[in-house]
């Protein structure tokens, strides 16, 4: 049973007595958060694999993997994985449970605990606000899958041509006032699941949404393996092509492991506020990065033989997904259900993302204004779905207005998040924990006295990160690295 820890007054709203290091004196003595903890390790696994199972993984890894060397591009991942994201995966797991509060208090608090400034309390801040602002139009992307589902469901897609289906997903896309709806009944459920708490809310919710979306995940394997073109897939997927190899496709790999797992967002970092004391912070981010890689696998040996056994293109990026696929689904037998599950697996996968964006702002408003978690969640709620008005009509009321760089709003927040504050978090969240953190401190939270595997992972967040975030830095922001 989770352990509900009563904490002092001053350390249920440090940001109200404006003195989060007094409160946090000795964070050795702290074992529980304000917002409960998760019954076990694996509920932590659920939510921080949830939290990274999103849109991308059903078709940007595969699709990057099949025209990036297949077999080759996973090995080269798999290597970022192991090197580069595990490490900050585990660092950023450790500030959130050193700290014990949302993002910006558990910074602040290891920071003077650490004897440095409190301004180490920006990388907490700038997770917040990322995870809150990507919420913002990722809620509206959402959107179109849930609209999907009963479109898919009522046989919308049945004996539709490419045409057709183009036409249908403009038709969304062109309607402000169907977009805000289906983006509404997101963030309302969103919020309704995160109102209710740790344990009620969230923990539930991932302990029965993860296994379904395996579930869901294998039964389509499962079919697309009936299928003549599943040796195709296979082949697109793993075959080894180290032709393909150079530094851009090395680079393109390190920046899908970067971001795979919701990684300088808060997301992970509050979600290790919650971990157990008894937990094993190795144990469970190799987990998670397992497991992530795996639906990310798995999606592609779902996808790919459908898409070739319609002669369609499998690199479409989000096409791929409202328009090549949805195509496919109507010409298949059964693909009424098959199309239907799609989109229901796509809807959870968006859903379990969507309650790991929105709980450090919500876990840093009960913190700050001592105020309940339902009340927290709806401010946050509203908040983010107003500022997702701003994406729902870049798309077409305002689909011409691009105030900067010739981006729209949607594509600004996007650029912005993903490009600048993401990278940025998660390389200061390496340099704080590697350089400025106490050794017994990392060593407390670790468990481990291991001769070998702790200074290797000292050296990976110390050197070895921070520069391949840095790569994927100048990458994302278009800086020419004279690739060959």
């Amino acid at each position: 049973r989770v352990r509900m820890i009563t904490l002092p007054a001053e350390q249920r709203s440090p940001g109200k007595t404006g003195s989060v290091g007094a409160a946090s004196a000795d964070l050795t003595t702290q074992s529980g958060s304000i917002h409960g903890l998760w019954s076990n390790r694996w509920a932590f696994v659920l939510a921080a694999t949830g939290s990274a199972v999103g849109l991308g993984n059903i078709w940007k890894f595969p699709y990057m993997t099949g025209q990036n060397g297949g077999g080759a591009f996973v090995l080269v991942y798999l290597i970022c994985i192991v090197f580069i994201t595990l490490p900050i995966l585990m660092a950023e797991v450790l500030l959130g449970r050193r700290g014990r509060r949302s993002p910006i208090f558990a910074m602040a608090a290891v920071a003077r605990e650490a004897g440095c400034s409190v301004l180490w309390s920006l990388i907490g801040w700038m997770g917040v606000v990322a995870g809150f602002l990507i919420l913002s139009y990722y809620s509206v992307i959402a959107g179109w899958t849930l609209a999907y589902v009963p479109r898919a469901a009522t046989g919308a897609f049945a004996g539709g041509e490419g045409p057709a289906i183009a036409a249908l997903f403009d038709e969304l896309l062109a309607s402000p006032g169907w977009l805000t709806l289906w983006h509404t009944l997101f963030m309302v459920s969103t919020v309704f699941v995160v109102g209710r708490g740790l344990q009620a809310g969230i923990e539930r919710a991932v302990t029965w949404l993860m296994p379904g979306l395996f579930i869901i995940l294998l039964g389509l394997v499962a079919y697309a393996a009936t299928l003549p073109s599943f040796a195709q897939g296979v082949d697109f997927l793993f075959t080894p092509d180290f032709s393909k190899l150079n530094a851009e496709v090395v680079l393109k790999a390190l920046g899908q492991a970067f971001f795979t797992l919701s990684l300088g967002m808060g997301a992970i970092m509050v979600y290790g506020a919650y971990l157990p004391e008894e937990s094993s912070i190795t144990r469970t981010s190799l987990t998670v990065c397992a497991a992530d890689t795996t639906v990310a696998l798995l999606a592609g040996l779902a996808i790919f033989p459908l898409v070739f056994a319609h002669g369609l293109m499998p690199g479409e990026g989000p096409g791929l997904i409202f328009l090549t696929l949805p195509a496919a689904f109507g010409q298949m037998p059964g693909g009424v259900v098959i199309g239907t599950l799609f989109f229901v697996l796509l809807l959870v996968a968006a859903f379990t993302s969507a309650l790991s964006l929105i709980e450090p702002a919500v876990a840093w408003g009960v913190e700050r204004f001592d105020t309940s978690r339902a009340k927290a969640a709806a401010v946050c709620g509203l908040l983010a779905w107003l500022l997702g008005l701003a994406t729902v009509f870049s798309f077409n009321l305002a689909e011409n207005y691009k105030p900067i760089g010739g981006m729209t709003l949607f594509e600004l927040l996007d650029y912005l998040t993903s490009n600048i504050m993401l990278p940025a978090g998660g390389a200061l969240i390496a340099v704080f924990v590697a350089w400025f953190m106490r050794d017994e401190h990392r060593r407390a939270e670790l468990r481990t006295g291991a001769a070998v595997l702790y200074p290797v992972w000292l050296w990976l967040l110390r050197i070895v990160a921070p520069v391949g975030v840095a790569l994927v830095f100048l990458q994302a922001i278009g800086v020419d690295l004279g690739l060959p």
